[in-house]
């Protein structure tokens, strides 16, 4: 997928993924691989509000499709909606290079000791 994380925190994750690789065969950016991106950024920042000694389970995802992308980077920016002992809901904006939105996701992982 050629996902680079370039910040984490519990309250935001930012990423980017190259589109090319990550295409359809009609040569746009496929829409799983903005969920995996979208998905990708959200666990980091569930795994990291959980901390030590506790997993995070994404248990629902999804997207909206905006527009597609055929080239360059996508970039994707997760905030955390809300952080609690046993749930945390990231939304997800993912946009293309000219800062247009591409996708919208929302997030919801379980968190559990280990």
């Amino acid at each position: 997928m050629g996902i680079e994380i370039t910040e984490a925190t519990p309250q935001r994750v930012v990423g980017r993924m190259p589109v090319e690789g990550n295409t359809q065969p009609y040569g746009l950016l496929h829409g799983g691989a903005s969920c995996v991106l979208a998905e990708t950024l959200g666990s980091i920042g569930a795994a990291t509000h959980a901390g030590p000694g506790r997993i995070a389970m994404g248990i629902e995802i999804n997207a909206t499709h905006h527009r597609s992308a055929t080239s360059g980077y996508v970039t994707g920016v997760a905030t955390q909606v809300h952080g609690g002992r046993t749930l945390t809901t990231y939304e997800i904006e993912i946009t293309d290079e000219q800062d247009r939105r591409v996708c919208t996701a929302r997030l919801t992982c379980m968190l559990r000791d280990i």
